[in-house]
C-alpha cells in the first residue's frame, strides 16, 4: 500500500512538472511577441524587380512603419515567377515578426491556379494581417500599334488573329488574367507575352516590340500622360479617380461587366504570434490614415482600405473564386502561357 501511495504521489508530482512545463511553452509566443520587435531589422519582401506598383506600395508603407516600430523596415526585392519566388521566401521564413511580405493577388492565389510549380498555399501558408489597398489596371497601346482606341484595338485583333500581343507582368498574375478576360469578352486573340517586372515591359511597349499591354495604372500613368502610351481603357466598372480621362473597358458593348483589380496586403509567415499581428494590423490601420500616405496612394490611384485581419482572409477568398473561372478558360485553351 505504502509502495502503490508512493507511485502515486510520484506520478502527481510528474504530472504537475509536466503541465508547468506545458505552461512554460506555451507562454513563449506570447512573451516574445511582447519583446518585439527588436532592434533587428524588418524585412519587407517585395515578389518584383523595383519600379513596379508592389515596390511602389511597400516603400510608401515601410517608411512610417519603421517609425512607428521603432526598428529599420527594409523593402527587398525578389522578383521572379510572378512575385512567387518572393512569397516562397516569407513561407520558408521564421515566424518572428522579422520578415513579411507585401503581396498582390497573383503570388497570393491566382498563380497557384496557372501553375502547378507553386507548391505553398497563399491562402493558409501566410499570416493575413491586414488590406492595404485596391487599384485598377490600364489596357494600352503601345507607339505602333497603330490604334487609337479600344474599338480600333478590338477590330484589329480580330482582322489579324494570334498575330497581335499583350505583355503582362508574369502568367498567372492580374495582368495576366485582365488580358485573357478581355479575349474572352471581346472574343479576340491577343497573344499572352510574360515578363518578369514593370520595368522592361514599359521599354518593349514603347519600343514596340510588343503592341499591348497590361499594366497597374500607376506604372502606365507617366506614359500615357507624355502620349507615349495610349490609354484604352482601365479594367474596374468606373473611371478612377486618379485619371477620369480613360474610359473603364466596361463602358464597351463587347466588355459589358468588365471587373477587374489589383490589390496589396501585408503578410507574414504562417504561425505569426496573434500580439504579433494584431499589432502590426493597428499600425498599418493608423498609417493608412495618415495624410501623406494617404496622398501618395491617392495620386497613384490606390485606395487606401485597411481592416481587420478575417476581413483580408474574407476579401482573398472571393477574389480568388472571382477570377477562377477566367483562369481555368485560360488554362483550357492553352492561352496559360
Amino acid at each position: 500500500m505504502l509502495e502503490l501511495f508512493t507511485l502515486t504521489r510520484r506520478s502527481r508530482r510528474t504530472s504537475l512538472a509536466l503541465s508547468l512545463a506545458a505552461a512554460g511553452l506555451l507562454a513563449l509566443p506570447a512573451a516574445f511577441a511582447q519583446s518585439w520587435p527588436t532592434a533587428k531589422p524588418i524585412t519587407l519582401v517585395v515578389g518584383y524587380p523595383a519600379g513596379g506598383s508592389v515596390d511602389l506600395v511597400a516603400r510608401i508603407v515601410a517608411e512610417p512603419l519603421s517609425k512607428r516600430l521603432g526598428t529599420p523596415v527594409v523593402v527587398e526585392n525578389v522578383g521572379g515567377a510572378g512575385g512567387t519566388i518572393g512569397a516562397q521566401k516569407v513561407v520558408n521564413a521564421a515566424p518572428d515578426g522579422h520578415t513579411l511580405l507585401l503581396g498582390s493577388g497573383s503570388e497570393i492565389s491566382i498563380a497557384r491556379l496557372f501553375n502547378t510549380a507553386v507548391k505553398y498555399n497563399g491562402e493558409t501558408d501566410l499570416t493575413p494581417i491586414g488590406l492595404v489597398g485596391i487599384t485598377p489596371m490600364v489596357f494600352v497601346a503601345g507607339p505602333k500599334a497603330g490604334v487609337t482606341t479600344l474599338e480600333e484595338a478590338l477590330a484589329k485583333s480580330r482582322r489579324e488573329p494570334n498575330k497581335l500581343n499583350f505583355a503582362s507582368s508574369g502568367i498567372g498574375t492580374p495582368l495576366h488574367v485582365s488580358g485573357e478576360l478581355i479575349n474572352m469578352l471581346a472574343g479576340t486573340s491577343f497573344r499572352h507575352v510574360p515578363y518578369r517586372g514593370a520595368a522592361q515591359m514599359v521599354q518593349d511597349v514603347l519600343g514596340g516590340n510588343v503592341e499591348f499591354s497590361v499594366f497597374v495604372l500607376s506604372s502606365a500613368l507617366p506614359h500615357i500622360e507624355t502620349g507615349k502610351m495610349t490609354a484604352l481603357g482601365v479594367t474596374t466598372p468606373t473611371r478612377s479617380r486618379a485619371a477620369p480621362q480613360i474610359p473603364a473597358l466596361a463602358e464597351n458593348p463587347r466588355l459589358k461587366g468588365y471587373d477587374m483589380n489589383v490589390w496589396f496586403g501585408l503578410f507574414g509567415p504562417a504561425k505569426l504570434p496573434p500580439a504579433m499581428t494584431a499589432r502590426l494590423n493597428k499600425e498599418l490601420n493608423e498609417i493608412l490614415r495618415e495624410q501623406e500616405v494617404w496622398q501618395k496612394l491617392q495620386k497613384a490611384g490606390i485606395s487606401n482600405d485597411g481592416g481587420t485581419p478575417q476581413a483580408l482572409t474574407s476579401f482573398i477568398k472571393a477574389e480568388t473564386q472571382r477570377v477562377r473561372s477566367v483562369v481555368n478558360k485560360a488554362v483550357a485553351t492553352g492561352s496559360a502561357s
